[in-house]
């Protein structure tokens, strides 16, 4: 096949695809959840994000080939079928866990301003749960680990699920799965929900139906002191507007939507797709991107050098403001979902941000701190 006459069919917010797959065919860029079986009836490869569902009803009788995600999770693809169908399938595990960590911590330091001094159950132990606990740990917070298929011989302090729901603080970082021997549909149900301490924090950033809404919901009406931050959503776009109203933090679908994330999860397919032409190239000089410089005089903790590099509150005010007075399961609200994600404005990660001088002056502990956390330290004096 003559890769310069490929036909790619990609989400237009997949970023670089132009820029990297453009110099091998031609691309033509559609909404992620509008992608149909016409349009990829006589394309050689697709590239999708999450929102895609890609399986026997999209590509029967396709001439596509090489199918990509840009994403961590792939409950959205059947990968039985593209390979009994012979299809290559890439996807890009990790690309965007340092930006759904900073996400975490964002939560923390706007609903639990003393997290550090708390004690952390983390759900989920793959490329975000293992690397916010590395993180966790070398700011010495305590931290319990529910991850099944992890040895109990391992050094990671491994806990059951119970115990690890009665942390201070819950995070949810595992994959969708409705079938083994530990699938996590629903896995946050009534009664693990029940579990969880008074005054708790649940934070929900991997995917949706992991927790029951329905069962979620029925514990915030009755006034139970329980903080919630969800990014996910069962069914969404089709959120329920009322939980909405009732969580501590909502945002949509975003925790990973860095800047470096999503560059990361298209370069890493991208990778993957020249394997499959079987072509060598040295793609960097089109990637590059400058740090950005984070020089505010009130940054003297953790929590608020967090908050200046990305504050979860003004994603939270957005999507309320946007959602505001819609009705669920109308057309117009899940267009403003989507709308919200489409222009998420740009994020950058602490490993990009230079933390100025003065900010490290006089300041050993919290410029240890910063580093742990990946900020870059400026060497001007």
């Amino acid at each position: 096949m003559n890769h310069r006459l490929l036909k790619i069919i990609a989400d237009e917010n997949m970023p670089l695809v132009q820029e990297l797959f453009g110099h091998y065919g031609n691309v033509t860029l559609i909404p992620g959840r509008s992608i149909r079986a016409e349009d990829v009836i006589d394309a050689d490869v697709l590239l999708v994000r999450s929102v895609t569902v890609v399986n026997q009803e999209l590509l029967q009788g396709s001439s596509v080939k090489f199918v990509g995600s840009a994403t961590i999770g792939i409950d959205h693809v059947d990968t039985k079928f593209l390979s009994t169908s012979g299809i290559r399938f890439a996807f890009s595990p990790g690309c965007n866990a340092k930006a759904v960590v900073q996400y975490d911590l964002s939560v923390m330091s706007r609903v639990v301003p003393d997290w550090l001094n708390k004690t952390v159950g983390i759900i989920g132990c793959g490329n975000v749960g293992g690397r916010l606990y590395s993180i966790l740990s070398a700011l010495d917070v305590t931290c319990r680990i529910y991850d099944p298929f992890l040895s109990m011989e391992s050094s990671l302090p491994l806990h059951d699920f119970n115990h690890v729901l009665e942390s201070d603080i819950v995070c949810l970082h595992t994959p969708l799965t409705y079938e083994g021997s530990f699938p996590t549909y629903h896995m946050i149900d009534r009664t693990a929900i029940n579990r969880l301490l008074p005054d708790a924090l649940l934070i929900s950033a991997g995917r949706g139906e992991v927790v029951d809404t329905a069962a979620l919901l029925e514990v915030l009406r009755s006034g139970r002191p329980l903080s919630v931050a969800l990014d996910v959503w069962e069914s969404e776009p089709d959120i329920c507007p009322e939980i909405l109203r009732h969580v501590s933090i909502g945002t949509p679908h975003i925790a990973g939507n860095s800047l470096e994330g999503k560059m990361n999860g298209t370069t890493m397919v991208f990778d993957d797709f020249l394997d499959w032409l079987g072509v060598q190239e040295d793609y960097s000089a089109r990637l590059s991107i400058e740090p950005v410089t984070m020089s505010s005089p009130n940054v003297n903790s953790v929590n608020k050098a967090v908050l200046a590099s990305y504050d979860v509150l003004a994603d939270d005010k957005r999507m309320r403001k946007a959602l505001s007075g819609l009705v669920k399961n109308t057309s117009q609200q899940r267009d403003m979902f989507d709308t919200l994600r489409r222009e998420y404005p740009v994020r950058r990660e602490f490993g990009s941000t230079i933390v100025d001088t003065y900010l490290q002056a006089e300041r050993g502990g919290l410029q240890r701190d910063l580093a742990l956390l990946g900020f870059l330290m400026s060497d001007e004096q």
